[in-house]
């Protein structure tokens, strides 16, 4: 069964819904909840899809962040070289 929303009935998703309100407390988040109660109804490809979404919008982020830092230091020694070269032929 594939995991695209007009396969599921809406009992079915309700049913779903239901256990994971039912069962949360049970698990660590929401998140871990919902893709533990997927796997158990036969959802998973739509909980793995989300989980590998999740995980790429979080590398995605660290990549982000690691460029900034990159790029900001890539400036700073530009900046530093430009200086020592002033000071070589500036004098």
């Amino acid at each position: 069964m594939s995991a695209t929303r007009n396969e599921f009935s809406p009992e079915f998703r309700d049913r779903a819904v239901r256990m994971v309100d039912e069962h949360r407390a049970d698990y660590p988040s929401e998140w871990a909840a919902l893709t533990s109660i997927a796997r158990k109804v036969g959802c998973t490809q739509a909980a793995n899809d989300r989980e590998r979404l999740k995980l790429l919008e979080q590398e995605v982020k660290e990549l982000r962040r690691a460029n900034e830092i990159l790029r900001k230091a890539s400036a700073y020694f530009a900046m530093a070289e430009r200086a020592r070269e002033l000071g070589r032929h500036g004098r």
